[in-house]
C-alpha cells in the first residue's frame, strides 16, 4: 500500500511539502499545522512528516520507570493478595524462577497510566515486570519480549489498534520461533472483539475495573498450563 501511494505521488512536490515542514520546524516562520495538511495532500505519509519535524525536534522519549510499593501500600493487605503471591511462590518453586511479564504499548497509543499502573501491580505481587516504551512496533515487542525471556505479553491497548496490531505481534513472536510467549491483553477493547482477539491466540483479556491480584493469577495458570503443553510435547 505505501509503495503504491508513493508511485501515484508527484515526488518533487512531496520532496517540496517535506523540506517546507523541515524549514518551519528549524525558523519557527510559519504555519507548521497547514503544512502538514498540505504534505499529506500531496501524499506524504505520517511517517514522512514526522520524520522531517524530527530532524529538528529530536525525538521525546517518555519514561518507564515503575514505583516499587505503590499499589501494595495503597491496596492493603487483602486475601487476594496473599493468594497471588502465594502462587508466585509455588511458580517460583517449580520453575526455578519469577513468571515473567512485559507490559507493552504498540502503536499511536500515548496513554501508559494504566499501563504503569498494572506493571507496577504485578511487581508487587512478585512477578518479575519488564515495560517496552511508547509508540513500539510488534516486532519491536516481539524481540523485546524474546530477548528478556518473558512467559508472556500483556498489550495495554485504548486507541482501537487491538485488531491489528496484536495479531501482527503473535505472528512475529512465532517467526522468531517463540510462540510459546502467551498475549494477553487490556484496556478498553469493545467485547464484540473479544472473540476475534481470543481466535487471533490471546489468551487472556482484562478490561476496565479488572482487580489486578484476580488477574494475576489468572496469568499465572495460564503460564503453568502453557509450559505443561510444552513438556508433553517433548
Amino acid at each position: 500500500m505505501r509503495r503504491k501511494v508513493r508511485e501515484s505521488r508527484d515526488p518533487e512536490v512531496a520532496k517540496k511539502c517535506l523540506g517546507a515542514i523541515e524549514e518551519c520546524s528549524r525558523t519557527r516562520e510559519g504555519n507548521l499545522l497547514a503544512l502538514a495538511v498540505e504534505a499529506a495532500r500531496a501524499r506524504c505519509s505520517v511517517g514522512e512528516i514526522t520524520d522531517a519535524m524530527k530532524k529538528v525536534f529530536g525525538e521525546h522519549k517518555a519514561s518507564t520507570r515503575m514505583v516499587s510499593g505503590a499499589y501494595r501500600s495503597e491496596y492493603g493487605e487483602h486475601e487476594e493478595i496473599a493468594l497471588a503471591n502465594n502462587r508466585v511462590r509455588v511458580f517460583k518453586r517449580h520453575e526455578g524462577r519469577n513468571p515473567r511479564l512485559l507490559v507493552a504499548k504498540m502503536g499511536q497509543d500515548g496513554h501508559d497510566r494504566g499501563a504503569k499502573v498494572i506493571a507496577t501491580g504485578f511487581a508487587d505481587l512478585g512477578f518479575d515486570v519488564d515495560i517496552g516504551p511508547l509508540f513500539q512496533t510488534s516486532r519491536e515487542v516481539a524481540q523485546q519480549a524474546v530477548d528478556a525471556d518473558v512467559h508472556c505479553v500483556g498489550v495495554s491497548t485504548l486507541a482501537a489498534g487491538h485488531k491489528t496490531l496484536v495479531p501482527e505481534l503473535i505472528k512475529e513472536l512465532r517467526k522468531l520461533n517463540r510462540p510459546d510467549i502467551l498475549v494477553i491483553c487490556g484496556g478498553v477493547i469493545p467485547p464484540q472483539d473479544y472473540e476475534f482477539l481470543y481466535q487471533s491466540g490471546v489468551c487472556a483479556i482484562f478490561g476496565p475495573g479488572t482487580r489486578i491480584p484476580q488477574a494475576a493469577v489468572e496469568v499465572i495458570d495460564n503460564i503453568e498450563k502453557s509450559l505443561e503443553k510444552i513438556r508433553q510435547a517433548m
